[in-house]
């Protein structure tokens, strides 16, 4: 998948009606008044919605008798998920990191990270007069 692609795929699962549109698609193929029914918006808002869906290619649109059916592409969220995957093992390996560092702490008995002895220091004080 290209940056382009991949931008356009987030731009249309950055919007929770589109999220939600897309959720309703899993169940089946869906006509633009089935897809409106559950929201607060009109069918004209729903389209708009279902065109985003569609240049993002999350969305395709075929034609039944006199009813235009909306169908969930699911590829494009495979890629994007695949992309997501990378951050993942990321943050699995950071995680693994802080594991093994509070462990070492845990280890040296007291459960606290060595500080140093700052009792007495005055820092930026000049101890030369007086």
């Amino acid at each position: 998948m290209n940056a382009d692609q991949l931008n356009a795929v987030f731009g249309a699962l950055a919007d929770p009606t589109r999220r939600a549109i897309l959720a309703r698609l899993t169940a089946g193929d869906a006509n633009v008044a089935q897809l409106t029914a559950p929201f607060s918006v009109s069918q004209p808002a729903i389209s708009r919605h279902l065109k985003v869906l569609e240049q993002a290619g999350l969305v395709s649109r075929t034609r039944q008798a006199t009813a235009r059916l909306s169908h969930l592409e699911a590829d494009p969220l495979r890629d994007a998920t695949e992309w997501l995957a990378r951050y993942r093992e990321y943050w699995d390996e950071s995680y693994e990191r802080l594991d093994a560092l509070l462990a070492a702490l845990q280890d040296d008995g007291t459960g606290v990270a060595d500080e140093p002895d700052t009792k007495g220091d005055h820092v930026g004080q000049d101890r030369s007069h007086g």
